[in-house]
């Protein structure tokens, strides 16, 4: 391992994560002042999204460190536990909350006049200790024996004796090499990329599906009333095209979301899935740092624009904002009549 190559990696993932990481972290914060500032924000879909603005702000803060994962290090074995098994597990539950707050709006949606029967709603201490406990539990797996660290010490241990390097020793670990496949076995990738990952990514792009031809139907359904009803063509016209444009609107953003915030992690897990399919170490490449910085912090964008898209969120912030401005205008204001 080049400390030159390891250092330029380094600086590479600093410049690329911090600006992100700095813009995730306020807009996150942005956002949860203005539900905590607003009383009635606070109720149970609230609370769903408030839970995954901190799961987004926990990601956002972890972002510099998800992509030094694919870096070797040499750290003693708690420590390098640590690095590894917190990151996954911020990773994870801000997944979890994001499925959570669309299953809690697909069911709104699907069933407005009875949504609030569910689990969801009936329950929801339950739903959110859902979205932390079972990826705390899973990323926390290889702390409880499911790791390489003893095989692979063992194998380097028997290699080193058979070449009689001196200064070999490995029995406290102290001076091994720190990487993710001592920490997470293939099986425990492989599982978590296409038994938790996947399965969460293709629920919500179903939910969002769903809700957008549900959204279509009901657009048929009013104009279909509107022209029973109004018999004037052109004001009808008028008004069918612009929900018809309000409906395109809703799907190009959708669409648009799609692209910018999932392709790139999803570009990103397949560059992982084959690199680790043929066993040849890419993280050290440019390319890859760069997809696993970009795919990570894409995906953490995605509560962003949720949020940022709801004035009641952005409205306390927004007006506090709008007083400072006032009030620096007006002290300016009168320093310069002065």
């Amino acid at each position: 391992m080049d400390p030159n190559d390891n250092l330029s990696r380094e600086n590479l993932i600093f410049y690329l994560t911090v600006p992100l990481s700095t813009i995730i972290i306020l807009a996150n914060l942005f956002i949860i002042l203005g539900i905590a500032c607003n009383r009635q924000l606070h109720n149970t879909p609230n609370y769903f999204f408030f839970s995954l603005l901190v799961a987004d702000l926990c990601t956002g803060i972890a972002l510099p460190f998800i992509p030094r994962m694919g870096l070797n290090r040499r750290l003693d074995f708690k420590r390098c536990l640590l690095m590894y098994i917190f990151p996954n597990f911020l990773f994870l539950s801000f997944l979890f909350n994001l499925v959570i707050v669309h299953y809690e709006r697909y069911l709104c949606i699907v069933s407005p006049l009875h949504h609030s029967q569910f689990w969801v709603h009936r329950y929801f201490p339950l739903a959110l200790l859902m979205a932390w406990l079972p990826p705390l539990l899973y990323a926390s797996l290889p702390a409880f024996g499911w790791n390489n660290w003893v095989e692979l010490n063992a194998n380097k241990t028997s290699k080193l004796n058979e070449t009689s390097i001196p200064g070999a020793r490995n029995d406290t670990g102290e001076d091994e090499v720190c990487s993710y496949k001592q920490v997470f076995p293939v099986a425990f990738i492989y599982l978590e990329v296409y038994g938790l990952v996947l399965p969460a990514m293709l629920s919500i792009v179903g939910m969002t599906t769903r809700v957008l031809w549900i959204a279509h139907k009901q657009l048929r359904n009013i104009c279909k009333l509107q022209r029973a009803v109004d018999r004037l063509q052109q004001q009808q016209s008028d008004h069918e095209q612009q929900l018809n444009l309000r409906y395109a609107k809703c799907v190009a953003a959708v669409s648009l979301t799609f692209l910018v915030c999932w392709v790139p992690y999803i570009v990103y897990q397949h560059m992982s899935v084959a690199k680790l399919q043929s066993g040849v170490s890419s993280s050290s490449s440019s390319l890859y740092i760069i997809m696993s910085c970009t795919g990570i912090g894409s995906m953490a964008i995605i509560p962003l624009i949720l949020g940022l898209a709801n004035r009641q969120y952005t409205e306390p912030i927004s007006r506090v904002m709008v007083k400072l401005r006032y009030r620096w205008r007006g002290q300016n204001s009168r320093d310069i009549t002065l």
